[in-house]
């Protein structure tokens, strides 16, 4: 299991470099291939010995080597959550194979859309259209009798953010209704506790931004949904459990 957890942490740290160039360059709608890795200030492209995740940020000390411009602390920090967030997917659903890559898809879209929804206030269907596919495609191939439970789940959450945005068009997008679909998919019946987490800390966070910003002050609940999806990943079913034998 070790081993496991060391490939998955280097293989973690390679995908949240990947991540960087989606979190930069999708929302812009530019190309993810072309150019390659390159100073956003100078444009110099990075050297292969200047691109290892997390290292090399730290050696040059947050820096461009060429133009000697600060690089976004975002970038090491994206990867290394990536990293944490794999290795803890395997170590938590490592009896499980469908769970393991259900778990990992999810922590990688949710690491992806945070900065992109903090930042362009977008959840992009580029993202959340391959990760429905792939989550059906995952379910069918490693574990069917998941899949009823993952459309019901993608249905109902899906469902219940759609009349919230019918209801209240400025205060929820379409987009949050896209990811909270895939979030069912991914979660299945655990969708539940990740919708309520974030529903809650929305609540309590957006009180607080309206307090000192006003009414117009926009809160995206991109990055709640993902808290939610985390937390439901390693805890849900063991909330829905504690909640049905309460009751």
């Amino acid at each position: 299991m070790v081993a496991a957890l060391v490939l998955a942490a280097l293989l973690g740290l390679c995908v949240g470099s990947f991540l960087n160039v989606v979190v930069h360059r999708l929302p812009r709608g530019e190309n993810l291939n072309h150019p390659g890795s390159h100073c956003p200030s100078c444009g110099h492209a990075v050297r292969p010995y200047d691109n290892i995740p997390v290292v090399s940020w730290l050696i040059l000390r947050g820096r461009c080597r060429d133009c000697d411009n600060p690089i976004s602390a975002r970038y090491p920090l994206l990867e290394a959550v990536t990293a944490a967030l794999w290795v803890a997917v395997v170590a938590a659903k490592w009896d499980d194979p469908a769970q393991i890559a259900l778990g990992i898809v999810l922590v990688t879209l949710m690491v992806a859309v945070v900065p992109i929804d903090l930042e362009h206030r977008l959840i992009l269907n580029r993202m959340t259209y391959p990760a429905a596919v792939l989550a059906l495609v995952i379910g069918l191939a490693l574990d069917t009798s998941f899949v009823p439970e993952q459309l019901i789940a993608g249905a109902a959450a899906g469902g219940f953010f759609l009349l919230a945005a019918l209801a209240y068009p400025k205060g929820m997008g379409i987009g949050d209704v896209k990811l909270a679909t895939v979030m069912g998919l991914y979660l299945g019946r655990a969708v539940g506790p990740a919708v309520l987490i974030a529903l809650i800390v929305g609540v309590l966070i957006g009180a607080v931004v309206i307090a000192r910003e006003g009414r117009k002050a926009g809160v995206p609940f991109g990055p709640f949904l993902a808290l939610g999806s985390v937390v439901a990943l390693f805890a849900g079913d063991a909330m829905v459990d504690a909640y049905l034998d309460t009751f």
